[in-house]
């Protein structure tokens, strides 16, 4: 059965390439929860997915040698349906994978447990999962284990995203801090290309900010000497 496509897909795409973390090297910090949650679960595969348009690609294995799958076979394009943990005991006994080449032929899937990576956004980008080739089931303390786990996961993911605006912050800081030759009359400043622009212009162009307009007080007694009132 080909995985169904998750109503909100055209943001949930859009949400997963904030991060750009897809076909990105393998990190330790994500290694280490594949290591544990396949040790905790007695699973020889477990993976980081990222359900993408058409792929499922593995930001880390364990006991899978491929670095991404066709979406169409993919048993996690199945579980980020799911808000909990999807658990499939034997996969031959399961309408949705029994003729799935993926169990039909190598790596001979039997056993799949899948928890749904949810951004701070609701939406699921992928899974923390573990396979194995014998049935079986998972008891209430894998589950929760695998489910805390890929919350550890997300909150990897929110870091990086934290840590690629805190660069593009800098790198516009870095731009302002640079000499600005302005004009000494109309205190208009000249970018890069030699055209005279007004500074909030340049500083909107540079960094993305925006300007409101007030007067200070100092201004306001100079330019508006009778704006104050007196009371008795």
């Amino acid at each position: 059965m080909i995985p169904p496509i998750p109503a909100n897909e055209s943001s949930r795409l859009e949400a997963l390439r904030r991060y750009r973390i897809l076909d990105t090297a393998a990190e330790e910090a994500y290694d280490d929860i594949t290591q544990i949650v396949a040790t905790v679960t007695g699973c020889p595969t477990a993976m980081v997915t990222l359900v993408d348009e058409n792929r499922q690609w593995f930001k880390s294995k364990i006991g899978m040698t491929d670095s991404e799958t066709p979406r169409e076979v993919s048993f996690c394009a199945h579980a980020i349906l799911h808000e909990e943990v999807m658990v499939v005991p034997d996969a031959t006994r399961d309408a949705r994978f029994c003729d799935n080449r993926l169990v039909t032929s190598g790596p001979l899937i039997r056993f799949y447990a899948g928890a749904p990576l949810i951004n701070v956004d609701g939406y699921a980008l992928g899974t923390l999962c573990v396979i194995d080739q014998k049935p079986h089931e998972m008891d209430a303390v894998q589950k929760r284990t695998l489910s805390a786990l890929a919350r550890q996961v997300s909150l990897l993911f929110e870091m990086r995203l934290n840590s690629i605006r805190l660069a593009e912050a800098l790198e516009a800081v870095k731009t302002l801090k640079e000499l600005l030759p302005m004009c000494a009359y109309c205190r208009r400043v000249r970018d890069d290309d030699g055209y005279w622009e007004a500074v909030e212009d340049y500083v909107a162009n540079h960094s993305g900010s925006s300007f409101s307009h007030g007067i200070c007080m100092d201004c306001a007694d100079k330019y508006f000497p009778r704006r104050r009132t007196t009371t008795v």
